[in-house]
Order: structure tokens, then C-alpha cells, then sequence
């Protein structure tokens, strides 16, 4: 599994968000809430579901323990703030580069694949995590937990430093 480089502007979302860990997992809770009101957002551009992670830091992958708390988005993509739903808030995505992972198979298994990119793929590029949200866009092949489902994963990178030369 092999990335795609993407480099994006900053994005202005709208939807809820909720305090988690992965230990007290309440994403289901921030989805159950959201789905039903999306339909209030009336300047959406694609859509296209952002589920998004705002981690307080990159330690939160040096030193990863599942009570670690942060922060996780439901939003659509808009193309401004003008009118934000009573229950919603505003979002700005950061822009910058992306490594892009497409995921295949059901929202349950994709722990592999982030054990793979955080494991695997991100120790051996020549890449470090940058200190961005990172998301998922769950687009029209997105089936939740149908074997055939898609969505893309986006994890914020920057180069490492290269070493000075004499």
C-alpha cells in the first residue's frame, strides 16, 4: 500500500465534533448526531463526509496510549461560514501536504491500515508526521462496513530534514 502525495489548500468545514479516546471510543455517538442534521448545511460543495482528528500534539503518536484524549469531527466541505446550523460549528482545515491511503474493506478493519501507515509505511519513508488534523473523506464508495467499502485517509507529512553537506 502506497500513498499518494497530495498538497491542499486550507478547507472551511462545518459539522459537530466530540472529546474521545480510542479507549472510550464515542465515534458512533459524534455520527448518530450528525448524519441526520447534515441536511441543515446548505452551502456544501461535494458530498463528501470529513472525519476528522485533531490530535494536541504529535506525541500523541511517539507515546501512544488509547486514553490519550483528542478531539474528532463530523463536517462537510463548505464553501463559507455565512450560515453555520444552530447545533454545528465552523472548521478550518489546515492546508498542507498529505500522504492520501485508500482503505478497502470494512470501517472495522481499518485498524490495520493505520497500524501499517503509523508501523510500517511512516518509520521507513522519508517522511515525519506534521503537527496538522489529520482525516478520512468517506465518499460515494463509502459503505461503513460493507467489505467493498472506500474511503481515503489523509495523514498531514512533512520531509525530513535533509543533512547539510561538509
Amino acid at each position: 500500500m502506497h500513498p499518494v502525495f497530495k498538497t491542499i489548500p486550507q478547507k472551511k468545514l462545518i459539522g459537530k465534533r466530540l472529546r474521545l479516546s480510542l479507549a472510550e471510543n464515542k465515534t458512533t455517538e459524534l455520527w448518530r448526531s450528525f448524519m441526520p442534521c447534515r441536511i441543515e448545511i446548505k452551502n456544501n460543495l461535494t458530498s463528501d463526509l470529513f472525519s476528522i482528528q485533531v490530535y494536541d500534539d504529535t506525541s500523541y503518536f511517539e507515546s501512544f496510549n488509547p486514553y490519550t484524549m483528542f478531539e474528532k469531527w463530523a463536517a462537510l466541505e463548505v464553501s463559507d461560514f455565512d450560515t453555520v446550523p444552530a447545533a454545528m460549528e465552523a472548521f478550518l482545515l489546515t492546508g498542507g501536504l498529505y500522504a492520501v491511503f485508500k482503505h478497502i474493506g470494512a470501517a472495522s478493519t481499518g485498524a490495520r491500515t493505520f497500524q501499517y501507515i503509523f508501523g510500517t509505511w511512516l518509520p521507513g519513508s522519508g517522511y515525519l508526521l506534521d503537527d496538522r488534523p489529520h482525516f478520512e473523506i468517506l465518499g460515494e464508495k463509502y459503505k461503513n462496513d460493507d467489505p467493498e467499502s472506500e474511503e481515503e485517509i489523509w495523514i498531514p507529512v512533512k520531509l525530513k530534514n535533509c543533512p547539510s553537506i561538509g
